[in-house]
């Protein structure tokens, strides 16, 4: 099964990602985390952030979820898949999916903006348009197996929400 976590912009993908795959491995499962920023920045620092280019990240990425899926290896993925293209080829290509859904209010993701993304857009280091979920609104995402708000529950609940809902789903009994 490939576990793909989307939401905006400092929403708590990757942490998440990482604290499950962590939780999996725990539970005897092989797992492996891909990262959109990770996986983008094989492509190196010309890659822009249009439409195409986003995609381009994308079906790299499903490739790889594949791949390792194939292997018998649980992929997780944390990517902000904000166009809907993007989602649409997600959910067409990649095997056994399981949607992860975070929302998170803008004022929380500035707050926790480790990269400092939002502070570049507000200075007009980077162009504002290109970060999702700031001027360009980060569109709503369409029947997620799982929907967490990252601003009411740590990584650690959601991660727990996560198994909670990919066990039931694989009939496997947890604690």
């Amino acid at each position: 099964m490939t576990i793909w976590i989307l939401g905006p912009t400092s929403s708590g993908k990757t942490t998440i990602g990482m604290a499950l795959v962590d939780s999996l491995r725990k539970d005897h499962f092989h797992t492996i985390h891909y990262d959109g920023d990770e996986i983008r920045g094989f492509f190196g620092p010309d890659l822009g952030f249009k439409k195409e280019n986003r995609l381009k990240v994308v079906s790299a990425i499903v490739h790889l979820a594949n791949k390792a899926a194939a292997a018998r290896v649980t992929p997780v993925v944390s990517a902000l898949t904000a166009n809907v293209d993007a989602r649409e080829y997600v959910r067409a290509t990649s095997t056994n999916l399981f949607v992860v859904a975070l929302s998170c209010p803008l004022e929380v993701c500035i707050t926790r903006d480790s990269r400092g993304l939002y502070k570049k857009a507000i200075n007009g280091e980077i162009d504002p348009k290109t970060l999702i979920g700031f001027e360009t609104p980060y569109p709503a995402i369409d029947a997620p197996d799982l929907l967490i708000d990252t601003s009411v529950m740590a990584p650690t609940e959601s991660v727990a929400a996560i198994k909670h809902h990919l066990y039931k789903r694989l009939a496997i009994s947890h604690d």
